[in-house]
């Protein structure tokens, strides 16, 4: 009896364009090899931190080509893309819920909910890192809202989403998007054609 293929483990951060992207196509090349997702929402200050990395968008000459890129990459999955006016933008409050969502609720909860985060960001500028705005996706996402505000202020869920920082880099995650895959590692939205 043959057991499934192991699932991919994808890692994001609600800051992330690259994310974005990766985001939208991770699900389908999973299924076209018969596997499942893995989301793990993570902080990339936390993996840069951990790597001595800093962001792209810290250097003046990175920045603007890196903000070129992520447009131009949109473009070319198809993708709708508006630059947020800031960026980038705290987002433990975001990521906490996702994982309130995952462990509390069902992983499919917490999934939809990455989706909904990643595409405000970046297709309407919604600011993720203000408590009115989260407060105003959670309700428009089906969650309750009060209670998604409690979960992102609980030390149970910060005490979570730094396990899951802790956890990505004993795994060697140092960015995002970053995928593995029967232990292999894949870093950036370029690796789709190595991944499939």
């Amino acid at each position: 009896m043959s057991s499934l293929p192991r699932p991919i483990d994808f890692y994001f951060d609600f800051s992330s364009p690259y994310s974005y992207i990766a985001s939208e196509w991770v699900q389908a090349v999973a299924a076209r090899h018969n596997r499942a997702v893995h989301w793990h929402a993570i902080l990339l200050g936390a993996t840069f931190q951990a790597a001595e990395l800093k962001s792209p968008v810290s250097h003046p000459l990175k920045r603007e080509y890196t903000l070129r890129d992520v447009a131009r990459s949109a473009r070319f999955a198809g993708l709708p893309y508006r630059h947020p006016a800031r960026f980038p933008i705290p987002t433990q409050n975001a990521a906490r819920v996702f994982w309130w969502l995952h462990d509390s609720q069902a992983p499919e909860r917490a999934v939809a909910w990455a989706h909904a985060g990643l595409r405000a960001y970046f297709t309407r500028g919604v600011d993720l890192s203000d408590a009115a705005a989260l407060r105003e996706l959670a309700a428009a996402s089906g969650l309750d809202a009060a209670a998604a505000e409690a979960a992102w202020s609980e030390p149970a869920w910060k005490e979570r989403l730094k396990r899951a920082n802790d956890e990505a880099i004993a795994a060697g995650v140092f960015g995002a998007p970053f995928f593995v895959i029967d232990g292999e590692p894949f870093w950036g939205n370029d690796r789709k054609p190595q991944i499939e």
